[in-house]
Formats: structure tokens, sequence, C-alpha cells
């Protein structure tokens, strides 16, 4: 089980800052971000390997299930 940002979402998030270094922004003045999107990702079939139970609720709201 895996519960982190989603990558594409932060290569589609540098490209804000790739367009205003570009443009002549100093890159000191530009804002933080912090990651927005976060996803959930199962695998069935390691956790069966474990013995591990994983609940179908939990299943639902994965945004990835690898069986």
């Amino acid at each position: 089980m895996s519960y982190g940002v989603d990558i594409l979402d932060l290569y589609r998030r540098a490209a804000f800052y790739v367009d205003h270094v570009l443009r002549g922004s100093q890159i000191a003045d530009l804002p933080v971000q912090l990651p927005v999107k976060f996803e959930l990702v199962v695998n069935l079939r390691a956790a069966r390997a474990l013995g591990v139970n994983i609940s179908s609720s939990l299943l639902a709201q994965a945004d990835e299930v690898i069986e």
C-alpha cells in the first residue's frame, strides 16, 4: 500500500515555474507550492502473499488497485 503525492500533478505544476523563469521572473520571487493531490495505491497480490486483509471500503477509496 502506498499513499503519496501524484507525480504527474507535480510535473504539471512545475510548468508554472518554467514559464515564469523563462519570462524573466526572479526565482526568489516565486511562491512555494506544496503538493495538493495525493493518491492511494493498493497492491492486492502483495497483501494476499503477506496474509493481510484489506477492507472493501479502503479498496473503494483507492485511486489504483493492483491485482
